[in-house]
């Protein structure tokens, strides 16, 4: 296994503690692309999986983004995933492997001043699903994931601003379980989770499995927001509070 992403760091702590090859790296410029493919076929001498996992979020409207956002997230999360696909497609249809792309329930759904980050996430998955209906018949399959909240750097670091700014006690875990009450599941997903689906999708398991858009999401897309009045009573969040919406 190779895992790849432009901080060194926690690289070499995935090396370290799950075996993998670090190959510190920033998939935009197409030569680190292109590198990272050689890089495991050198270690490994073929290619049968491949996750596209990288993703940054900036957010705004559409009429009040800012374009340098707007670049940097098509930069990540589109432009790099296509170039990594270029350099890879012919070796994963040399073994007949799997793609997994990590989208959103973003590229399905939307919420206010999110214009970059679901725009892009929504391309990702058709970039995906081109790659499943071009090659499919040559052995070669592609699916999306689309989680929720999961516990992670990002949504920790968004959870953290999200309680500064409503004033919420406790933090990050209070703003995890505030934004997660009008889920079916009522908690974010754990990053175990979310591996163990795109696991299932590599694997041999899945054979039939091509261009599927699978939400791991804790039934939020199964959820109709007209009817949530019906289970919830809405009050006006004030500070202080971690439980002000149930």
């Amino acid at each position: 296994m190779v895992v790849s992403g432009r901080r060194p760091e926690p690289l070499r702590r995935v090396e370290r503690e799950a075996g993998a090859l670090a190959y510190p790296a920033d998939i935009g410029d197409p030569d680190a692309a292109g590198g990272l493919v050689e890089a495991a076929l050198a270690a490994y001498g073929r290619l049968d999986g491949l996750v596209l996992n990288a993703g940054i979020g900036r957010g705004g409207s559409v009429g009040d983004l800012s374009l340098e956002d707007w670049d940097e997230v098509m930069r990540t999360n589109v432009t790099g995933p296509l170039l990594l696909l270029r350099a890879a497609i012919p070796h994963l249809l040399e073994s007949k492997g799997s793609i997994v792309a990590v989208a959103s329930v973003s590229a399905l759904l939307n919420g206010t001043g999110n214009a970059p980050y679901a725009t892009s996430k929504a391309a990702l998955l058709q970039l995906c699903r081109s790659v499943a209906v071009d090659y499919g018949r040559r052995g070669l399959r592609a699916n999306i994931v689309c989680p929720s909240w999961v516990r992670s750097e990002m949504a920790d670091r968004r959870m953290a601003r999200f309680a500064e700014e409503a004033g919420l006690q406790g933090g990050v875990e209070a703003a995890y379980d505030e934004v997660t009450v009008p889920l079916p599941m009522g908690r974010p997903g754990e990053p175990r989770e979310i591996a163990e689906t795109v696991s299932w999708l590599l694997s041999p398991a899945s054979s039939y499995v091509n261009g599927a858009v699978l939400a791991v999401d804790g039934g939020a897309t199964a959820l109709d927001l007209g009817t949530l009045a019906f289970g919830f009573h809405v009050e006006p969040r004030r500070a202080g509070r971690s439980d002000d919406t149930r």
